[in-house]
Order: structure tokens, then sequence, then C-alpha cells
């Protein structure tokens, strides 16, 4: 199991947080996952800008973007080659209990550092499996894109595939059957030589990596864009891969007794993007 390597709340060494932070408490907050890569936090401007997002949608008001900053210099700094860092900012601690913000609290961030390695060569090469899970998401959300803290639908789905080794994921749905995401990366099917993903402004998480795929891809040659997917649509590509921020591109092998094959497009990206200086 991973151990962390170090943790800082509001710039200080700690382990925990007060009882009374309203991240614990409601899931008031939002989060950014980083890789590291010898030292530099990886497409850096695109994590700050959701984070951006994310504070101004839920109404949070933080004022420490440049202790922030120092935060993650340091822990870049003692990194070994491949690592993650997490942020999480809270709306931080509320002087009364209730789900309305009592006072004016001051947000509350949470750095921490993770060690992590290569994803194994042969497996991205072979391509991975995917699961569909029974858990169905709401069709819309009011926090649509951003990453919040309250991941409970994602977390559950998660559970359907801890005994099977060789499930990378599960593929999420929402009630009306259309294509979501996975738990934790973001879908891109080939169609006709395009790249096909689900929008995010209903419902879904807007991956960093999956906008540097939608911004890469068109210098390379490839068409890719937006569009609602249904299990129809899947059926009917010729590949699939996933995306996140550890991962990069994954060429998916198959979901449950659908396989596909790795596409072209899937092989000039995940190389493309993994060359990148970012």
């Amino acid at each position: 199991m991973d151990e962390i390597l170090g943790s800082w709340v509001d710039g200080v060494a700690a382990a925990s947080i007060p009882i009374d932070d309203r991240g614990l408490q409601y899931g008031d907050g939002i989060f950014e996952t980083i890789l590291v890569r010898n030292g530099i936090p990886r497409f850096l401007e695109l994590h700050r800008e959701r984070l951006r997002r994310g504070l101004t949608r839920l109404g949070i008001s933080f004022l420490a973007e440049a202790a922030l900053n120092a935060d993650l210099a340091r822990a870049a700094a003692i990194a070994p080659p491949l690592a993650i860092v997490k942020i999480i900012i809270t709306r931080g601690s509320s002087p009364r209990r209730g789900y309305a913000p009592a006072g004016k609290p001051v947000a509350r961030r949470v750095v921490s550092l993770w060690p992590t390695t290569p994803f194994d060569r042969a497996v991205v090469e072979q391509g991975m499996t995917l699961r569909i899970a029974r858990l169905r998401v709401a069709e819309t959300s009011p926090f649509a894109g951003i990453k919040h803290l309250n991941r409970l639908e994602n977390v559950m789905a998660a559970t359907e595939i801890l005994n099977s080794p060789a499930t990378l994921d599960c593929l999420m749905l929402d009630i009306g059957d259309r294509i979501v995401s996975g738990t934790s990366s973001n879908v891109f099917l080939v169609k006709s030589g395009e790249l096909l993903t689900p929008p995010v402004n209903r419902v879904g998480i807007a991956g960093v990596m999956r906008a540097v795929v939608l911004r890469e891809a068109p210098r390379l040659g490839i068409v890719a864009r937006e569009q609602e997917l249904t299990l129809h649509d899947l059926w009917q590509a010729e590949g699939m891969f996933i995306t996140n921020v550890r991962i990069g591109v994954v060429s998916i092998a198959g979901v449950g007794e659908h396989v596909f094959g790795m596409t072209e497009s899937a092989r000039k990206l995940r190389d493309h993007i993994e060359a990148l200086d970012a």
C-alpha cells in the first residue's frame, strides 16, 4: 500500500484537520489530483483553472493562492521521480453546526504527497477491461464538471470491482443509460476515425487529461469532439480509451464480453501526450 510522503494543513506539517471542518462534516469543498514527474507538476495551469472554477461555483472565497503555490513547490521538491500531489480546499471551520455556513469561515487548504508508479507498459499495450457499474447516476447535477468532495456515487461504483484485478474501472451510466465516465476516468470512443467523449455540462467531471486530449488531438490531425453517448454507440465503436492524470491515455480491450482493438489514434495520442514537457 502506498504510504503518504508528506502532508500540510494551511502550510503546516500535519496529518489531521479540525473536527468542525466543513469538508469533513459536509463534503463542502473541492480537490485536485496532480501528477508530479521529475519534480514538475504536469498540466499545472489546467489544474489551477479547474480549481478556480470549482471554488467559484461553490462560492468559497480562497485568498491563499500564493501560499498554495509554496505548498506545491515544497511537495514537488521532495517528490520521487513519479508522485501524486493532492490538493483539498474546504470552506473551513464553522462556529456552529448545520448545513448553512455561519459567520465568515476561512477556507482551509490541505496538500498531501503520495508515491505512485508508472502504469505498466505491457498492460497499456494489451489494454484493460471495464465493467458497467450497476449503480446509475442522476441525469443532471448542479455541480457538473467540478471536482467537489461529494463523490459517493464514484466510491460505491468502484467497490463493484474490488475483487476484480483485471478490471481497470467501472463504466458509469446515468439513469437514462447514457455514458457518463469511469469512476476515476473520462471516456473516449473511436468511431469512424473521430474521438467522441460525453459532455460534462450536466453530469460528470471535466478531467484535466480529458482537456489535454481535446486540445492535442487536432494538433495530430485527429477530430475530437463532445457528443452524448449511449451503450449503442459503445457497441458500434471501433475502439475505446479512458484518461486521467495518473494513467494518461489507456486503451480498453473490452467492456463485458465486447472486445475492442487498440486504435492508431489512441496510440498516437498516448505517445504524444507522454512526451509533452508540461
